[in-house]
């Protein structure tokens, strides 16, 4: 599980991680947030309305949920489950809360593997979301304050990666992904 702040660079870092490591497989979150310009309907993520995300939420179809910056965001369950049952490796983006709602998951949060993206200075944070131009200043007022406490949430997770630039935090995570896992078989 990759997480972070909201304009750490989570999304452009993760494109680059898929294309250097195509055996990972990236689970589509679902969201209530608009789709931003640029974004596909299943390949960004699965944008759906208040109503349906409420439902998938009640029906218990999301391994994970989360409310953040004003809008909804979750993980769909069955499509991690049938990777993982098949061997594959997934990875999963998701915020800080999503993140704890995993790692306590019985029989998957245990095996997870918690990486905090985070960026080199909280200066350097906000100017990234000032420089995205995707949300008006409620909104980024608003992903900033939620930055500030998920930074203070890294001690929570197995490993960090500074995305100081792209190409090292691409480095260090491929680094974490390839890494050889012990045998369970073994032991």
């Amino acid at each position: 599980m990759l997480s972070g702040p909201s304009g750490v660079g989570k999304s452009t870092v993760l494109d680059r991680l898929r294309s250097e490591v195509p055996g990972l497989w990236y689970s589509v979150s679902a969201t209530t947030r608009p789709r931003r310009p640029g974004e596909t309907e299943g390949v960004n993520y699965h944008f759906v309305t208040p109503e349906q995300f409420a439902d998938l939420v009640g029906r218990r179809l999301l391994l994970e949920h989360a409310h953040f910056a004003g809008h909804d965001y979750g993980t769909p369950r069955d499509p991690v489950e049938a990777r993982l049952a098949a061997g594959q490796d997934v990875l999963l983006e998701i915020e800080v809360q999503g993140a704890r709602q995993v790692r306590a998951a019985p029989g998957l949060g245990p095996e997870a593997v918690l990486i905090f993206l985070a960026p080199p200075s909280l200066e350097e944070l906000a100017r990234r979301l000032l420089g995205r131009g995707t949300e008006d200043e409620a909104t980024r007022a608003a992903r900033l304050t939620a930055a500030r406490t998920e930074l203070d949430a890294e001690h929570e997770f197995d490993h960090t990666v500074v995305n100081t630039d792209v190409p090292s935090a691409v480095a260090g995570l491929v680094q974490l992904v390839v890494e050889p896992r012990p045998d369970p078989a073994v032991g």
